[in-house]
């Protein structure tokens, strides 16, 4: 079309802008993401399902963390909390 390639690409995507609209764009980029990453798959022979079947899965009893220790500033609340204890 012209002589500079960026001015082309500048046109295109100009043009795609008017058809499509600004609120269809991000749809329209995802697809094209989702479908260039399963083309990729495919040719590479690469597959997710395969990475995640040989992880083992997280379940609820080792994804909670365990209780934090009470903090120092907590500890001394609760002894400022008793006060001193007077001897008899």
């Amino acid at each position: 079309m012209f002589r500079n390639p960026t001015t082309d690409l500048i046109v295109v995507l100009v043009i795609v802008l008017l058809i499509f609209g600004p609120k269809r764009l991000p749809g329209l980029g995802k697809q094209l993401g989702t479908g260039l990453r399963e083309f990729k798959e495919s040719i590479t022979g690469e597959n997710k399902d395969e990475e995640q079947a040989q992880r083992p899965e997280i379940t609820a009893a080792s994804a909670s963390t365990p209780e934090a220790a009470p903090s120092a500033t907590q500890t001394e609340r609760e002894s400022a909390e008793v006060g001193p204890q007077s001897r008899s």
